[in-house]
């Protein structure tokens, strides 16, 4: 993969282009940001920067070098993942074992997310994790010489997957590298990553993309409409990888939406009226039955819902991209019921059911008593 095919991110590849060129690749770098503002496109690009740099340029040597990385298949160029255990691999997952699968994977969609991954590989109602197994499949690999007798660079995906016992052997290796070794974490949750690493890494922050590149991405590498690229871009909120999913139609914002709707409007309902808490503890345990990834994207969804309905009651239509697939739901009569003195409460309960379900919580109790929060908080008066 080449810088030539990222979209956007100038001022990113020119810096590190200039670190390369400038023999000065600190070793252990930090991607921050959404997977689909495009952390591994970049990391694999500046990967082949690195290791196609010590050939002549446009010789045959060179070009063999980003073939083999346009494959994935470069000796000196290693890849780790969250991964977990599914009908084929039964016990100690490590990245190795699925290589097959993440080649597919990442050749189909390099913005794709992490969800996407978790459904490639069956396993999107567990939890997938980087383990101390494979802290050591890492510290063997990187203790090998080069096979081009040039950089090794090792990019960790989603690294604020790794757990403690994995966080605590990687960080000999951010201390003390292999000579000519690149460390590239790559995550969405930087808070997540133990705080030694952090401060040992340098940071790059990737900031969402903006709606016109998306757009002519779009039209570019998949041949969308100009009308319908526009349209597409504008919801996709700096996510390339959501604009795919919004144009293809196969992603879950229509179910999504529909577990909302009814949400909300049984929550409303519900103050005050014992029979109809009743389907709201029916719905609660409906979504308590979903796997936890699948949890965690649907609140994610309903934060960002419940902010669009915020702008659209304070009139910040150049903000607002939500289009609902329900003909029934209109944004414009549910906005009024969101507002200043609700929104930092509902935020915060959204955040704090996201990291009760990351911590394996009991899903009935944490949807329950979300939901029993927004039968108090949707009928706050937005009059102080």
């Amino acid at each position: 993969m080449d810088f030539s095919e990222i979209i956007g991110q100038k001022h990113l590849q020119s810096h590190l282009i200039k670190t390369v060129d400038n023999g000065r690749v600190p070793h252990a770098q930090l991607f921050v940001g959404n997977s689909g503002s495009g952390l591994l496109p970049m990391a694999i690009a500046y990967a082949q920067y690195l290791l196609c740099q010590s050939h002549e340029p446009n010789s045959t040597a060179q070009l063999h070098c980003k073939q083999k990385i346009a494959k994935l298949a470069h000796p000196d160029l290693h890849f780790v993942y969250p991964v977990n255990t599914n009908d084929v691999v039964k016990k100690n997952p490590v990245s190795s074992l699925f290589s097959e699968e993440w080649r597919a994977f990442v050749l189909s969609n390099p913005y794709a997310s992490l969800f996407d991954w978790f459904q490639t590989l069956g396993i999107e109602n567990k939890q997938g994790n980087i383990n101390v197994r494979e802290a050591e499949e890492i510290a063997k690999r990187l203790s090998l010489k080069a096979y081009e007798g040039g950089y090794k660079v090792m990019i960790i995906w989603m690294a604020d997957k790794m757990n403690t016992e994995c966080a605590n052997k990687i960080l000999k290796l951010v201390e003390e590298p292999p000579e000519r070794t690149v460390l590239l974490l790559l995550t969405e949750q930087e808070e997540q990553i133990l705080a030694t690493i952090r401060s040992r890494c340098q940071r790059l922050h990737f900031p969402l993309l903006p709606e016109e590149q998306i757009a002519k991405a779009l039209q570019a590498k998949h041949a969308v409409p100009e009308k319908v690229a526009k349209k597409v871009s504008r919801q996709a909120h700096g996510d390339f990888n959501k604009a795919l999913h919004l144009y293809q139609q196969d992603g879950d914002d229509k179910v999504f939406e529909a577990w909302f709707v009814q949400w909300v409007r049984t929550a409303f309902k519900a103050k005050g009226n014992k029979a109809v808490i009743h389907s709201l503890l029916l719905w609660s345990d409906s979504i308590a039955s979903e796997g936890r990834e699948t949890q965690k994207k649907f609140l994610l969804f309903c934060m960002e819902l419940f902010r669009q309905a915020m702008l659209q009651n304070y009139k910040a239509d150049s903000l607002i991209f939500f289009e609902a697939q329900d003909s029934v739901f209109s944004i414009e009569k549910f906005a009024p019921f969101i507002h200043q003195n609700n929104i930092y409460e509902i935020t915060k309960a959204l955040e704090d059911a996201i990291y009760h379900v990351e911590r394996n919580g009991n899903a009935k109790i944490i949807f329950t008593d979300l939901s029993m929060q927004l039968t108090r908080l949707i009928h706050a008066s937005e009059k102080v």
